[in-house]
């Protein structure tokens, strides 16, 4: 990379799930980062292969507050993004989308730096149009249990459209769909993490409703590709959807897993929580004619790659509490591991 080309780039959230994939793609192709996280869902594990790269440095701060430091770019992921951890601190979670928004919409007014908003496919709530388009206004309920994220997320798009209007700040918005891979939390309650988890212990598959509600999922690579993508385009002040159009039943899911695994698990059916959306796509045009971007990793070859990665966490948990049987190296196979989880 040019010396001229470099930028110094702030990634918020950036030891979560998506913004640990994002900040190791940029320090790849030679970008200084900032990872700014304040560790309520991220984990030092996830960045800890970035640590001591020339070209990483990491900062705990928690973006309710203002941070005052010298970037080209924002990324702004920082919010709990599965319904444990949103649901957890409703409050809190409210304020990290709103309240941070603020902050980062602040910094690079300041700085004339490009912003990057990850809002997220719940802004269109229960969807009545389908697949849903930009230009769908939503179907939602803004006093629900999912509300603080819901509504924190379509308050921050509000927000970043009014600092584009209003200050010429030069802004994008993502709508992320379903997002899963390595490096998702085993316990943060969304679907594939807990597909994966409970079949690699045994465990039923629990599945919600009928199991006929869908999603879209996109493997987290993908996502990243597209993430980078949406700042580097030359458009500003659109939403754009970034998910996969591949619909997916919740039964249809859990076969996956279940072949993924090689577990007999067996599916178990629960009551649908409340406000639940029943169906979940998006469509990707504008992704594709803006960006030239679709998403390339199939749901059998991402499974696989998810299922692997939870395989030889849980494995070496499992070894490292002291579990009877043979430890299982980080390159087993998913069953391998399982075989050992078993065990304990």
């Amino acid at each position: 990379m040019k010396e001229s080309d470099r930028k110094r780039i702030l990634v918020t959230g950036g030891a979560g799930f998506l913004g640990s994939h994002l900040c190791e793609r940029l320090v790849r192709a030679g970008q200084d980062v900032l990872c700014v996280d304040n560790f309520y869902t991220g984990t030092k594990e996830n960045i800890a292969h970035l640590l001591g790269r020339p070209n990483f440095e990491l900062l705990r701060h928690d973006i309710t507050f203002p941070l005052y430091v010298e970037v080209d770019e924002i990324y702004n992921l920082a919010c709990p993004a599965s319904p444990v951890h949103y649901q957890h601190d409703p409050v809190q979670t409210t304020k990290t989308s709103v309240n941070g928004a603020i902050n980062m919409l602040g910094l690079a007014k300041r700085l004339k730096a490009r912003i990057l908003q990850a809002s997220t496919s719940e802004v269109y709530g229960d969807p009545e149009m389908h697949p849903q388009q930009e230009a769908y206004w939503g179907h939602v309920n803004p006093v629900g249990i999912r509300s603080c994220y819901d509504e924190g997320k379509r308050c921050a798009e509000t927000l970043f459209m009014d600092y584009h209007r209003q200050h010429r700040l030069d802004v994008r918005i993502a709508r992320i769909f379903n997002t899963y891979g390595p490096r998702m939390h085993p316990a943060d309650g969304r679907v594939v993490s807990n597909f994966i988890t409970q079949a690699l212990a045994g465990a039923p598959l629990t599945v919600y409703g009928d199991g006929a509600q869908t999603r879209a999922f996109c493997y987290v690579d993908d996502l990243v590709d597209a993430l980078v993508l949406l700042m580097e385009a030359p458009a500003s002040g659109m939403p754009v959807n970034l998910g996969n159009p591949r619909e997916t039943t919740m039964l249809e899911i859990a076969q996956e897993v279940l072949r993924a695994t090689g577990s007999h698990s067996p599916v178990e059916m629960r009551p649908l929580p409340a406000d639940d959306p029943h169906q979940r796509c998006p469509d990707i045009s504008l992704a594709q004619s803006l960006l030239g971007w679709a998403p390339r990793t199939s749901l059998e070859d991402g499974l696989r790659h998810t299922v692997d990665y939870f395989a030889a966490r849980l494995a070496a948990q499992a070894h490292a509490q002291g579990a009877p049987g043979n430890v299982v190296p980080v390159s087993a196979t998913a069953r391998e591991a399982r075989a050992v989880v078993l065990n304990k």
